[in-house]
C-alpha cells in the first residue's frame, strides 16, 4: 500500500528560540492543520517571551540554497513569509516564488512588539517592489500597513485607503488587522477587490506570536486545498481559540496553543463563517 502524500506548506522566516513565534510557531500551526511543514531560515534571532535582543540574518545565498533543497524534493502547496530582514533576502524569496507560482501569504514583519528591530532600513522598499507582487495574501497589522503605504492609520477610511494601496503594489488580496484601533474601528478588513469587514476579536492576553499563528494557519489551510476566503476566516477562529488556550511557559508573555484541526471540522467551520461571518 503506497504511503499517503500529505499537503506541504513552507515557512520562510526567522528562528525564535523560545518557540512562541517565528518558524517554530509556524511549524506548529502547519502540524495543527494536518500538513507537512518545511522551513527556510532567514535569520537567527536572540529572543524569548520577554523581548527580542538581536536578529542575525542568514546570507541570501544560504536562503537560496535552502529554497533549492526544499523545492528539489517537495511539491509545496502554499508558503508564508515572516521576518526577511533585508532586501537581499527579499529578492531571493520573491524570485523563487514567482518561478514556482506557489500561493504565498506575506506577513510583513518589520519590527518586534517588544525589543530590538528585526529589519534593515532597505526592507520596506524591497517588500513593496519585489514581494507584494508575488503575494496571494498580505497580512499587515495597522502599524505595518502604515509603514508600507504611508497612510496615517486612524480609522476605517484609512484602512480602506491602505488596502487599496497594497493592492496597487501587487498584492492579490489583503487582510488588514485592525485590532489595535479603538471602538467600532477595531475590525479586520479583507480586501479582494471589494471590502469585507470582519470582527476583530479583542484578547485580554498579550500573546507572543499571534501574527505568526494567523498567517501560518492561512497557509496551512491553503495547503489542504481550502479556498482563500475560507482559510482566512477559519484561521481567525483558530487563532482566537489558540489565544484562549494559551499558556505562560516562560516569565514573559503568554504563548498560543494551536490545536489539531480535523478536515471535517475545518470545512464545517469555514462554511459556517462564510455564510454568517462576513460584514460587507
Amino acid at each position: 500500500m503506497p504511503l499517503k502524500r500529505p499537503g506541504v506548506a513552507l515557512t520562510i522566516a526567522g528562528s525564535d528560540p523560545s518557540g512562541g513565534a517565528g518558524l517554530q510557531m509556524d511549524l506548529r500551526c502547519f502540524a495543527s492543520a494536518g500538513v507537512h511543514g518545511c522551513s527556510v531560515v532567514t535569520a537567527v534571532t536572540v529572543q524569548n517571551t520577554q523581548g527580542v535582543r538581536s536578529a542575525n540574518p542568514v546570507p541570501p545565498r544560504v536562503v537560496r540554497a535552502q529554497l533549492d533543497a526544499v523545492y528539489d524534493d517537495f511539491d509545496v502547496a502554499a508558503a508564508k513569509t515572516g521576518m526577511l530582514h533585508d532586501a537581499g533576502i527579499v529578492s531571493v524569496v520573491a524570485d523563487r516564488m514567482r518561478k514556482e507560482g506557489t500561493p504565498l501569504v506575506v506577513d510583513p514583519v518589520l519590527s518586534a512588539t517588544h525589543g530590538a528591530p528585526l529589519a534593515r532600513p532597505d526592507l520596506v522598499g524591497a517588500i513593496r517592489r519585489r514581494l507584494l507582487p508575488a503575494a496571494l495574501l498580505v497580512t499587515p497589522n495597522i502599524a505595518e500597513a502604515g509603514t508600507l503605504t504611508g497612510v496615517r492609520m486612524d480609522g476605517l477610511d484609512s484602512m480602506k485607503l491602505a488596502c487599496a494601496a497594497l493592492s496597487r503594489m501587487g498584492a492579490q488580496n489583503v487582510l488588514l488587522k485592525g485590532g489595535h484601533l479603538s471602538g467600532r474601528d477595531a475590525r479586520d478588513l479583507f480586501y479582494d477587490g471589494e471590502f469585507h469587514f470582519l470582527a476583530a476579536r479583542r484578547h485580554k492576553r498579550d500573546v507572543h506570536g499571534a501574527g505568526c499563528m494567523l498567517s501560518a494557519l492561512v497557509a496551512g489551510m491553503l495547503a489542504t486545498g481550502m479556498p482563500l476566503e475560507n482559510a482566512v476566516l477559519f484561521a481567525k477562529a483558530r487563532v482566537a481559540e489558540a489565544i484562549r488556550r494559551s499558556t505562560r511557559p516562560g516569565r514573559g508573555r503568554a504563548v498560543g496553543a494551536p490545536g489539531f484541526v480535523s478536515i471535517s471540522s475545518a470545512l464545517y467551520t469555514s462554511r459556517s463563517f462564510r455564510s454568517r461571518g462576513r460584514l460587507s
